[in-house]
């Protein structure tokens, strides 16, 4: 099963893309899309959007994980991440793909065991699961992979229980 992941951000969005088979993660891409500050909020969204657009269409995914954002310290950067979320999960839904939602405390537990891991010690198990060197720079990308081996390792689950 190939997993796009996605860590959405108004600036910086992440995004990783993971082959799952047979209990194996592969690596395919990862990166960035990043609209810039200067432009405007729909500018952003727009930027967005034809990224993941692109993305799906490029490497067909069979499911898209995204984080879930149930608090933010700053109201006004929260709603800005809502537009963002709603905009990345538009698209998923026009391009046909199962979307799932995990939390970065699930995340973080399906990752490293323990929810309040910082951002190093996810980079860091994202790197041992993948089995690779390391991982582009911002941690917005290793988010977002973590976020996709998040849904690889909860389907599997899901699986072995005979959930859907």
């Amino acid at each position: 099963m190939r997993i796009l992941g996605i860590d959405p951000g108004s600036t910086v969005t992440g995004f990783g893309i993971v082959e799952y088979a047979r209990s194996h993660l592969t690596l395919v891409v990862a990166g960035v899309i990043r609209p810039g500050r200067a432009r405007t909020l729909p500018e952003r969204l727009g930027i967005i959007g034809d990224g993941l657009r692109d993305l799906l269409r490029e490497h067909c995914p069979q499911a898209v994980s995204i984080e879930r954002v149930f608090q933010h310290a700053n109201v006004h950067s929260a709603l800005v991440l809502a537009h963002i979320r709603g905009a990345l999960m538009l698209e998923v839904v026009r391009a046909g793909v199962t979307l799932h939602e995990y939390t970065a405390l699930q995340v973080k537990k399906a990752l490293v065991g323990n929810g309040h891991a910082d951002k190093d010690q996810v980079r860091s198990m994202v790197v041992r699961l993948l089995k690779v060197r390391e991982i582009p720079a911002p941690h917005d990308v290793s988010d977002a992979l973590a976020v996709a081996i998040c849904h690889a390792h909860s389907s599997e689950s899901l699986g072995r229980r005979g959930g859907s």
